[in-house]
């Protein structure tokens, strides 16, 4: 399983359009656009998770810099989480 960061999301995406278009590429195990907890608002980013690794790369190919719901998204490979102090 591998994890992809999208960046640059529309407000509009939901969590289920995301995975919609993410599983043309291949099976996806999850997928969430990251919500404002205040506003409860997208913050226009979110995660999706691929099946494997072949399926992931497929998606980058398809996605980075294309347009996605009307406004242009960055894929890559999500990094790990840092620790905040």
């Amino acid at each position: 399983m591998k994890k992809l960061f999208i960046g640059g999301l529309n407000f509009k995406t939901t969590d289920q359009s995301l995975a919609d278009a993410f599983s043309l590429a291949g099976k996806v195990m999850s997928a969430v656009v990251i919500m404002d907890r205040m506003t409860h608002r997208s913050k226009g980013f979110g995660f999706v998770e691929m099946e494997n690794d072949d399926e992931a790369d497929k998606a980058i190919d398809m996605y980075n810099n294309q347009e996605l719901d009307g406004r242009k998204v960055v894929v890559n490979e999500a990094r790990p989480l840092e620790k905040r102090f």
